[in-house]
């Protein structure tokens, strides 16, 4: 008969005893004593349903009712319920390298149709599959740029996202290049100028002028490309949280580097491709992949770029999802929600501080902490500080006028001058 008794102490000690040692403790005496901990302060172990119910108990101590104004890099849109209904199914959720197309059709048709859109909304000839995220698409973007110009000086806007800026220093600091961060490039000899739009202060930004010689990569914001001409620049980039992507307490998310047709050669990560087969059909393969996986090794456009697969799948059933009018009507909405609460807003005395923007704005709102400190007691989350004085107010489609009038009743019942002090 068969023993389907559960794991015991004889069965143990009999394991250890066919590798030639008596205890648990004795696996580790490779480990050299002074790196081993003397001791663990643990409580006694708890059986699998006290401790799911322990931590329900803890989670009902979450408030999970604030009303989000948070932005800078991550937004608050609703994903619909489709999108993860979709990708949870296996044939998605375990997908990763394509290798074999004859078995990949559908991940790789997805992949083209996402480079697709990327390429309609930004307005150039090329895309990839997609890369981490904004911040490394902008730092693989300047790489890109240096290879193509053979320069190594690059100059980026000090406007950027700070998150960006730093993961772009991380990934250039043993690359020999020249980082120059500021307001105005002073007709210096670069591979690339670097800006953002609309940047951390929400603000629409004009493309920088620039030599012959150099290139100009911009990093937008794609739902604001459904109201905006979209950059006349040799390298565009950004994010692709906001389309289908939950905050996710800051990722997954995903990114895009688009072109040129003349500098597709040069984009990090890869890019799938249509054509027909020997019977004439319709069919997908990776066309370019300039990966180090792919043989290419030192040769490779980008050693840490593998593309967000199921990010940017999911990204992909979003905007079919929502179809061109869709897609319009919800960066409509959020900037007519911004526009409305920058208005209410000043109405009750604050400074907004942009000339232009979509659907984020900086507030002078006197003393930043003090001011989200109170809000966040009213459940509101106020926005992200950006100095002392100042905050960024992100508003997007699901902030409707019942949100807004509770922000801006919570803020002009504070006073103004008390938030100075």
């Amino acid at each position: 008969m068969y023993n389907f008794e559960a794991l015991n102490e004889s069965d143990r000690l009999n394991m250890l005893s066919s590798v030639g040692i008596k205890t648990m403790d004795e696996i580790f005496d490779i480990i050299p004593s002074e790196a081993k901990m003397k001791e663990l302060n643990l409580d006694d172990g708890a059986d699998e349903i006290l401790a799911q119910k322990n931590l329900k108990n803890i989670s009902k101590m979450n408030n999970v009712q604030y009303l989000n104004f948070l932005g800078l890099g991550s937004r608050n849109r609703y994903v619909p319920s489709l999108i993860n209904d979709i990708a949870s199914r296996f044939e998605f959720l375990s997908c990763y390298t394509p290798y074999q197309a004859e078995i990949s059709q559908g991940s790789l048709r997805s992949m083209y149709e996402f480079q697709s859109a990327i390429c309609t909304i930004v307005n150039q000839d090329v895309s990839n599959a997609s890369v981490y995220d904004g911040a490394s698409a902008c730092a693989e973007a300047i790489l890109m740029a240096v290879r193509l110009s053979k320069k190594n000086k690059v100059f980026i806007y000090d406007d950027i996202n700070p998150n960006y800026l730093e993961v772009i220093k991380t990934y250039l600091w043993a690359n020999d290049i020249e980082i120059i961060i500021g307001k105005e490039t002073n007709d210096l000899e670069l591979a690339a100028q670097l800006y953002q739009t609309p940047n951390k202060y929400g603000e629409l930004i004009d493309m920088p002028q620039k030599n012959a010689k150099e290139l100009i990569i911009s990093c937008v914001d794609l739902f604001a490309l459904a109201m905006y001409e979209p950059p006349a620049s040799d390298i565009t980039v950004g994010d692709i949280q906001s389309f289908g992507i939950g905050m996710n307490f800051g990722g997954a998310y995903g990114g895009f580097v688009a072109c040129r047709d003349a500098y597709k050669r040069q984009l990090p990560g890869r890019i799938s491709g249509k054509t027909v087969d020997k019977n004439g059909k319709e069919a997908y393969c990776l066309t370019l992949q300039a990966r180090e996986q792919h043989i290419r090794r030192e040769k490779a456009t980008s050693n840490i770029c593998s593309n967000q697969a199921l990010v940017a799948f999911c990204a992909n059933l979003y905007i079919r999802k929502l179809g061109k009018t869709g897609f319009k009507n919800i960066a409509k909405k959020s900037y007519e929600n911004a526009h409305l609460l920058a208005k209410k807003l000043q109405e009750c005395g604050f400074e907004i501080k942009n000339k232009e923007f979509f659907d984020e704005f900086t507030l002078d709102v006197g003393n930043s902490e003090k001011f989200l400190e109170f809000m966040k007691e009213k459940n509101i989350l106020a926005g992200v500080m950006l100095d002392k004085n100042n905050i960024l107010v992100s508003v997007t489609e699901l902030n409707d006028i019942d949100e807004i009038n509770q922000y801006v009743d919570a803020a002009c019942n504070l006073s103004l001058a008390k938030l100075a002090i």
